[in-house]
């Protein structure tokens, strides 16, 4: 009976101590959530911006379904592309 009461014991200390912690780390993560949200809205609309315009290039020159398929491929891994060519033309 008393080890029962015992485990209960640490059992509500643990909770009560790891509840406070998540707490602060829940609110750590949420204030360091909105302070970064600008950055990540623009640079979403960049990609979105990018995706547009690929789209348009890819697809303009598309004749048949599959091109179309492939246009749309491309023009969602573009960013990829760039960078991979970008990083061999630097030598890294």
């Amino acid at each position: 009976m008393a080890e029962k009461t015992k485990k209960a014991k640490i059992t509500a200390e643990w909770d009560e101590a790891t509840e406070k912690k998540i707490e602060q780390k829940i609110s750590e993560w949420s204030k360091s959530c909105k302070a970064d949200k600008g950055a990540k809205a623009g640079a979403g609309a960049v990609y979105g911006l990018g995706l547009i315009g690929a789209l348009v290039y890819f697809l303009g020159s598309a004749d048949g379904f599959t091109e179309v398929v492939v246009g749309i491929l491309k023009a969602i891994v573009w960013p990829g592309f760039l960078v991979y060519e970008l990083m061999k033309f630097l030598g890294m």
